[in-house]
């Protein structure tokens, strides 16, 4: 967990908090001010969570598609052929 994700969880915190007064005072403003705070505070945990996911680099998931392959290797001939095909057609200009 980074600064990033914190500070989502505490923007997304107090925009539940802001909400609810908004609703029990009958003050729309402060209640869209609220949802508009836990929209920013999600966007900024998933910010963090991405910053983290980038520091541990791309090791784990290639393992899980080295793994993947190893266990089906059927299934990931499919796909592997159904990206080139998109590929080609891009290339081409044709819609897939």
């Amino acid at each position: 967990m980074n600064e990033d994700t914190l500070k989502g969880e505490g923007r997304n915190l107090g925009g539940k908090v802001t909400e609810a007064v908004g609703k029990v005072t009958g003050d729309e403003a402060t209640q869209a001010q609220g949802v508009a705070d836990q929209i920013a505070g999600n966007l900024q945990q998933s910010y963090g969570a991405a910053k983290d996911a980038v520091a541990q680099g791309v090791g784990p998931l290639a393992d899980k598609a080295r793994t993947f392959a190893k266990e089906r290797p059927w299934a990931t001939a499919a796909l592997v052929g159904t990206l080139a095909l998109a590929v080609i057609n891009t290339l081409r200009g044709k819609k897939a």
